[in-house]
């Protein structure tokens, strides 16, 4: 099988060529603005990268469209920051470019696998958000936050729509705040428009407090990329073509955490980190802050964000093991490499 993967150096496109390569005999082709995520994969037989913007690149994406058997549209911009400062940006990347993609595997009859977002149900009141069944709720137009989360529904729609008229092949799948090695990177951490986890690492190593944004109340089920990588594999394989035309949510619904238990386990685990104690770091403490500070004007957030998984559990038999600690951990240790590998980069400049 030949897959096509836009944005293959992302956390989820990278994680995603290190499981096909390693299990499986198929074909990755993939594009991304930077190659730092997949270098170790550069020279691979059966991995193709070509550097460049889905915006601008387009010959070449129509060719692979044709050439390839899926595409993983996984290009788009992912941070709440970006959502409130620069929302045109965030519509006309994230909806606009991709949509252009989608026309095109409608045009040659290709399988597409796209990432909808667990923002989608916005606001939804049910216990565990269901796919099908739960109803999607965001905020009034000026909490342009809601921007990435109806540029995601929307190409849900119009993807739902072309497989019912146009007998598109594709599954949705909606990623519940996926964690580990590679997400975002500390660059991004210092301008404040990472997410979580690495935000937070940023403030440990450099000393500075954690924000609690609204009191750190905010509850969300962090899934290893680990466990994802399984489900999200389960539904590239497709055996019986079980996932074509359907939705799935890929979380983790035992390891929901508000924010702030996630920064007080944080906390004790840089307490005792060798980084810390070698360097004389502080501990680390927490501050209180104000969304509309943090994220600026337009910033809207939701208090509880659970995945119902019961139709990758009975589909794939989806069991995600990973506990939410030692995927923490996994996360800050490597975020310590990345952190040396660039205070070497700063001292040779």
């Amino acid at each position: 099988m030949k897959v096509l993967i836009l944005g293959v150096n992302g956390f989820i496109g990278s994680h995603l060529t290190e499981r096909i390569l390693r299990d499986t005999s198929w074909e990755i082709y993939g594009m991304d603005l930077a190659s730092n995520k997949v270098a170790e994969y550069l020279d691979h037989p059966r991995f193709t990268f070509v550097e460049g913007d889905i915006s601008i690149s387009k010959e070449w994406i129509e060719y692979h469209v044709k050439k390839c058997d899926v595409v993983l549209p996984l290009v788009a911009i992912a941070t709440p920051k970006i959502y409130v400062t620069d929302p045109l940006r965030v519509f006309e990347l994230d909806f606009e470019e991709n949509l252009r993609i989608i026309r095109q595997c409608v045009k040659y009859k290709k399988r597409v696998i796209f990432p909808s977002t667990s923002e989608v149900y916005g606001m939804c009141d049910d216990e565990a958000f269901d796919e099908e069944t739960s109803n999607l709720v965001t905020g009034p137009i000026p909490m342009q936050r809601w921007i990435y989360s109806t540029s995601k529904q929307l190409l849900d729609r119009v993807i739902w729509a072309y497989g019912a008229k146009e007998d598109l092949r594709f599954t949705l799948f909606r990623p519940f705040n996926w964690m580990g090695p590679r997400l975002d990177s500390l660059n991004t951490a210092k301008e404040g428009s990472s997410r979580l986890v690495t935000q937070f690492c940023w403030n440990l190593f450099n000393g500075e407090p954690l924000n609690l944004v609204d009191g750190g109340h905010a509850r969300r089920c962090f899934c290893d990329v680990e466990d994802a990588m399984d489900g999200l594999m389960a539904v590239l394989r497709n055996e019986g073509g079980k996932a074509d035309g359907r939705i799935f949510n890929i979380g983790n619904p035992e390891n929901d955490r508000s924010v702030r238990e996630i920064a007080e386990m944080m906390i004790a685990l840089w307490k005792n980190h060798p980084l810390r104690l070698e360097r004389g770091i502080p501990e680390g403490t927490m501050v209180e802050t104000h969304s509309g500070t943090f994220y600026g004007k337009g910033y809207q957030d939701v208090q509880r964000r659970t995945p119902s998984i019961r139709r990758m559990q009975e589909t794939f038999g989806f069991d995600p093991k990973i506990g939410i600690e030692a995927s923490l951990k996994k996360a800050m240790d490597f975020f310590v490499d990345e952190h040396k590998a660039l205070e070497k980069v700063v001292e040779t400049e």
